[in-house]
């Protein structure tokens, strides 16, 4: 037994706190791992060497600041993690492995409002076809990580809003997806994963402040707070929709009035042009006629991104993020829309807030849900299975093998 504050302790604590790192951000040198973990160099030297010959990681050439160094990622043989995003039009899932590579990848339209039993069973055959692509089985998965469009009750873990899908009221999207493919899962809200993937992959990278607006049927926000996502106590922080811009505007569905959302969402604005551009209008055209220079589209495009930018203002007054990174199908508008936020932004916000704020588009575009949910298994995570005999003097295989 390993007793608090031994050599033994305090050597598998170093292994952690090394394969936590690598694994949060998919590869660094072992001078960024050193300086992401407070290690001497010698020590981190040691314990890559170490975790290369159990084979846990994989150390290759690269450079850094013109000078020569050592990339040091998790093996690609140490298991893989399913990331499934179900939208209101859409199923989407991938597979990566812990080196944050996507092995995987594929789409299909879906009706998630329909019914939430079809859209469990195709996400599992989905996720079954995927996985017998690339030549593994559900004994390699690790976890999976499952989006919903829709805040999560975090005493219960079901949806939280039954306004937003109204046939899943009273469903566990965790334990329903589960106990069909017997692997851990770990689900949150498209807004909060789509942040994610842009801090992981996209937009985000390299701060640790940001917000992830998310404008589609609703309007939603994932909030990074020195690196970590933020859901509040409830799992409902983030709902940027519904902060009140006028008391005597439209209804919303949350029963209030002149919400955010009834200004932006695509429920709200289509009908605007339907009368002049037909009921087969989508946001996605909408978006396309703008750039293609059509008046009313442009003006439309205009005002929501206005209305965006009253929103994100109060969010730098309340948070004071360096960063907000805009997604969903209004954020292919480019500076179309970018430009009235930042106009509302330099309007409302306070100076010094405003002034330190970066607003761009995501570059991730439909796919920054499902890479989030891929990075909210990578984050949740334990490295129990990955040093399970390392400290104990016993080098030991990593546990799980992708089968390739």
């Amino acid at each position: 037994m390993q007793t608090p504050g031994s050599q033994s302790s305090l050597h598998r604590a170093n292994l952690e706190r090394v394969v936590r790192a690598v694994r949060l951000a998919g590869s660094l040198t072992q001078a960024e791992i050193a300086r992401a973990t407070g290690l001497s160099a010698a020590t981190v030297s040691n314990i890559v060497r170490e975790l290369k010959d159990g084979g846990t990681v994989e150390v290759t050439d690269t450079s850094a600041g013109g000078r020569r160094a050592r990339s040091v990622s998790l093996s690609g043989d140490a298991g893989i993690v399913i990331g499934v995003d179900f939208g209101h039009t859409h199923l989407r899932v991938a597979v990566g492995n812990l080196a944050h590579q996507v092995l995987a990848e594929e789409s299909e339209p879906l009706d998630v409002d329909a019914s939430w039993a079809d859209g469990f069973d195709r996400a599992e055959a989905l996720v079954g076809r995927l996985i017998a692509d690339i030549g593994v089985g559900l004994e390699k998965v690790i976890g999976v990580g499952l989006g919903v469009p829709g805040p999560i009750d975090v005493e219960s873990g079901t949806l939280g809003s039954t306004a937003i899908l109204p046939g899943w009221a009273g469903i566990n999207p965790r334990q329903e997806l589960s106990q069909r493919l017997g692997v851990p899962v770990y689900v949150d809200n498209d807004a909060n994963l789509g942040a994610l993937g842009e801090l992981v992959w996209g937009s985000g990278r390299g701060v640790k402040d940001l917000a992830y607006i998310k404008v589609a049927s609703g309007v939603g926000a994932g909030l990074v707070i020195n690196g970590q996502i933020y859901r509040g106590p409830g799992g409902t922080a983030g709902e940027i929709g519904h902060i009140t811009l006028d008391e005597s505007g439209p209804v919303c569905r949350c029963g209030n009035r002149g919400c955010l959302e009834t200004f932006t969402a695509a429920r709200y604005v289509l009908p605007l042009l339907q009368g002049t551009h037909g009921p087969e209008l989508t946001m996605e055209r909408v978006v396309e006629l703008a750039r293609e220079g059509d008046p009313g589209c442009r003006r439309v495009i205009t005002d929501v991104g206005r209305h965006i930018g009253s929103g994100v203002a109060s969010l730098c007054n309340l948070l004071n993020p360096s960063r907000v990174v805009l997604g969903g199908s209004l954020a292919e508008a480019g500076e179309l829309v970018l430009a009235p936020i930042r106009e509302s932004v330099g309007r409302y916000a306070i100076p010094s807030a405003a002034r330190q704020l970066s607003v761009l588009t995501g570059n991730l575009g439909g796919r920054a849900e499902v890479l989030g949910a891929l990075a909210l298994v990578l984050s949740e995570m334990g490295d129990s299975t990955l040093l399970s005999d390392h400290g104990s003097g016993v080098r030991a295989p990593a546990v799980l093998s992708s089968g390739r």
